[in-house]
């Protein structure tokens, strides 16, 4: 018994040195596989302009889970008149926001980190709710032709 605990002991160690070493360095998510806590450096001016996001392909949002350890993913998002959306496409079947942790996150706490380049903006998501406004930054309705249903989340700058 005394084997067990010492094993399960110096696991549990790893794991807590491993997450303070995370904190620190930061562990972006990368493609598909999400990750903990976004590095790089703090803005601390709101942003009133969004337009300069257009130069990246895509973002990456850190949101805060129950269990107080980050979850982090790439999104995609749009620039209109300035204003930020993230966007939230989910397969066909799915249901929002259950069927992605980090949009679950965001109904939960929508505090959130945004990651464009090397520098982070905290910000506060609001879901679209208004069936003008969506197709105004989106383009189109939010129903896709495979099934799938694009959501979409306003960012404001804290």
């Amino acid at each position: 018994m005394k084997v067990v605990a010492k094993i399960v002991g110096a696991i549990v160690i790893c794991l807590v040195v491993l997450l303070i070493v995370f904190r620190f360095t930061g562990l972006d998510p990368k493609e598909r596989r999400p990750g903990l806590w976004l590095s790089g450096t703090v803005v601390t001016t709101p942003v009133t302009d969004w337009s300069f996001a257009k130069q990246f392909e895509t973002d990456r949002v850190e949101t805060r889970t129950w269990y107080m350890i980050p979850h982090s993913v790439t999104t995609g998002f749009r620039v209109y008149n300035g204003e930020l959306y993230i966007t939230s496409r989910f397969p066909k079947g799915a249901a929002f926001p259950s069927g992605k942790s980090w949009d679950t996150n965001v109904m939960r706490d929508p505090h959130v980190r945004l990651k464009f380049g090397d520098k982070l903006y905290n910000c506060v998501l609001s879901p679209v709710t208004d069936p003008a406004e969506f197709v105004a930054v989106y383009g189109k309705p939010p129903n896709e032709p495979d099934g799938a249903v694009m959501h979409l989340w306003h960012a404001k700058s804290e």
